[in-house]
């Protein structure tokens, strides 16, 4: 092939990829579609106001602050995938209400939990 077309096959592939990950995750999904809206996505601070919400973000960061207990963590592995799951499909729900700002909030939500499992997954890895 000629360079130019190798240069743009591998901006395309580059591309591809890029949409493919964006869109095979929901909460990044989720904020692109935002985004496509003119919907900035919520700030941390956006979730203030709900405290059950935040005590049960806080509940679940003092067992990960634990010294480490498999039966824990996977408790905690279990009940993020399920939150993750509910929250999924209510953004779902959201998005296909055109209820915009119910999706930056649960969005929000989403992206608590996605930190979360980032922090179980550091956990479990050996040092």
């Amino acid at each position: 092939r000629l360079q130019k077309e190798q240069y743009y096959s591998e901006q395309h592939s580059s591309l591809i990829n890029k949409a493919y990950q964006t869109l095979l995750n929901p909460l990044s999904r989720g904020l692109y579609l935002l985004e496509l809206n003119g919907v900035e996505p919520a700030q941390e601070t956006d979730c203030d106001a709900d405290s059950v919400f935040l005590m049960e973000i806080m509940e679940i960061n003092e067992k990960l602050a634990e010294p480490e207990n498999e039966a824990i963590l996977e408790e905690i592995e279990t009940l993020i995938k399920v939150k993750q799951e509910e929250l999924t499909k209510e953004v779902t729900a959201a998005f296909e209400r055109d209820d915009l700002q119910e999706a930056k909030k649960l969005l929000a939500k989403m992206k608590y939990f996605a930190n979360l499992e980032d922090k179980l997954k550091n956990k479990k890895i050996p040092s």
